[in-house]
């Protein structure tokens, strides 16, 4: 198979390298940078992370279990144990998943064995003979073998996993696999203990009304953030009406951004970067099942550690969020969960106090708009060393007398130089922002760093 998850998986190792700390490696933990070279497979490079948890003191399945999870939040409460649940939820604040579709057959001398991703969608199956040999493969008749020694057969399903121990002469099954390891600390208590949930967390006491943007303010607003009548129509209607993103056909007959005349948002110079069409199709049933919107909130733990406030995070059913979530993140108080919100505004050209695109040139726009990114990049960076936990990259200032920095380019700059600082793993980045509207725009942010997005304009 492959990992589409790919590029988020190696940007997020980069960022938590300065956080790495473990005895085994004492102050040469930074001869191991990069975790992940630059030059292999998509295989090589999950070897790369998957070694690094093996040499630091984890088993291998252990590793892998994190690395590939079940899709443990969709299943019913009586098809999974309540431990088996904890563990998962507990290892999701320290490492996100590496997400196929891929079958993945692993070793370290000792063990060996093959686990399925999530999706399910890449075949492993497996047979056990009575003269010691176990054979697993992608196909039924791949290697040859005498039917009438077989003990066993089977396949993996989702999520799943399957271990010889070659010392032991034992072939064990997913259940005996993740029983030994969601049973070796009180995952479920330290999950209860220290996660908080969004939507159980109180309003706040003297929240502030929702002030909807209407009539000229609202027009002002939608052009100052680039909104066009056939989005407004086209786009948001059916999903203010329906509730659904609309549905159209694939073709597209207006000229790519960067060859267009017009002015275009900063989402359409990009593309997703896998090639969908020939990926298995992903219906809705089966995304409901295995795809999940969660996102968590807060300092995220060292990887190579195992300790109970690893999971002292803020947890959110989805990256999208609304007023009263905002209004429930501003008002934590716990010291953890420090907020700061930062204007991602520049300021606009203006003559005799009226706003005058002519009254710039254009290199003396683009030096103005890197000026205020790079002071949204120190602002960032001076907070986080201050203890805030939650930054909110926000553009709600901009008026006659300041622009809004593009939501893409803001939430990227700010990613970036936090992870050169060693502090991306810090803090967690909400974008507020008037200019998303699309879900492809939701995508690109996230994408570039933002671990949710409050488009209160759209």
């Amino acid at each position: 198979g492959e990992i589409n998850t790919l590029q988020g998986n190696v940007n997020w190792m980069r960022a938590r390298e300065a956080d790495l700390a473990h005895p085994v490696w004492g102050e040469n933990v930074k001869d191991l940078f990069p975790i992940i070279g630059a030059q292999g497979s998509d295989s090589a490079k999950l070897d790369n992370a998957l070694e690094l948890l093996v040499r630091s003191g984890r088993d291998i399945r252990h590793a892998l279990m994190m690395m590939i999870p079940e899709a443990w939040e969709r299943l019913p409460e009586g098809e999974v144990r309540p431990e088996r649940r904890a563990f998962y939820q507990y290892h999701s604040a320290l490492q996100e998943p590496w997400d196929g579709p891929a079958a993945v057959t692993y070793t370290d001398g000792r063990l060996v064995g093959t686990i399925l991703d999530r999706n399910g969608l890449r075949p492993a199956r497996y047979v056990i003979l009575d003269n010691g040999f176990v054979i697993s493969a992608s196909e039924t008749g791949s290697v040859s073998y005498d039917e009438t020694r077989v003990i066993k057969k089977g396949r993996l399903g989702p999520g799943q996993i399957f271990c010889v121990d070659t010392t032991r002469g034992v072939v064990m099954d997913d259940n005996e696999v993740t029983r030994i390891f969601a049973n070796r600390q009180p995952y479920a208590r330290w999950v209860a203990e220290n996660l908080l949930s969004l939507r159980q967390l109180p309003a706040p006491a003297q929240e502030e009304p929702i002030q909807a943007t209407s009539g000229d303010e609202l027009v002002r607003k939608q052009l100052s953030f680039g909104y066009t009548s056939e989005e407004l129509v086209v786009v948001l209607r059916p999903m203010v009406v329906d509730a659904k993103e609309p549905v159209g056909a694939m073709g597209d007959d207006t000229p790519p951004a960067a060859l267009s005349k017009l002015p275009r948002p900063l989402f359409h110079y990009f593309k997703q970067r896998f090639a969908e069409v020939t990926n298995p199709p992903i219906d809705p049933l089966r995304e409901e099942m295995v795809m999940s919107l969660r996102v968590l909130l807060g300092q995220r733990a060292n990887l190579l550690s195992e300790l109970p406030e690893a999971t002292r995070l803020v947890e959110l059913p989805s990256p999208i969020l609304q007023p009263a979530d905002m209004a429930k993140i501003r008002a934590l108080t716990e010291p953890e969960f420090q907020t700061v919100t930062l204007d991602a505004v520049w300021p606009a050209p203006l003559v005799d106090g009226d706003f005058d695109p002519a009254a710039w040139a254009e290199r003396e726009g683009g030096d103005a708009l890197r000026a205020a990114v790079e002071r949204l990049c120190r602002q960032a960076e001076e907070a986080v060393r201050g203890g805030a936990r939650i930054l909110i990259l926000s553009d709600r200032a901009a008026d006659a007398h300041s622009l809004p920095i593009p939501s893409l380019l803001a939430v990227g700059a700010v990613h970036h130089h936090l992870i050169r600082q060693g502090l991306r793993m810090a803090a967690s980045l909400i974008c507020e922002s008037g200019e998303p509207r699309e879900v492809h725009h939701f995508a690109a942010l996230i994408g570039y760093g933002a671990n949710a997005v409050h488009p209160y304009l759209a």
